[in-house]
């Protein structure tokens, strides 16, 4: 997987809908995929919604994320429902 400050919402894109696997532990879908306002000139930030996993979530915490295509890599997620995560890239 690129490196996480290459990423972009590009990449994630046309992942919408697809299954990740999270910390080795449970299959979340892509859900959503959200470009967020900017005011830089670099990279626009994008935010992440992964649905899924066991009834209780998993802490905030790096979690390794892997999907087929991309590889693994390790991403700061957010629990934001019992079956909901959130990761926002900068």
């Amino acid at each position: 997987m690129p490196h996480l400050d290459t990423l972009t919402v590009s990449d994630f894109e046309p992942l919408r809908g697809q299954l990740f696997r999270i910390a080795d532990a449970f299959a979340a879908e892509l859900v959503e995929v959200t470009e967020l306002p900017s005011e830089s000139g670099g990279r626009a930030p994008f935010s992440l919604v992964f649905e899924g996993g066991p009834s209780q979530p998993l802490p905030q915490a790096i979690y390794p994320v892997h999907h087929e295509r991309l590889g693994e890599t390790e991403i700061f997620l957010v629990p934001i429902a019992p079956d909901r995560y959130e990761a926002v890239f900068t």
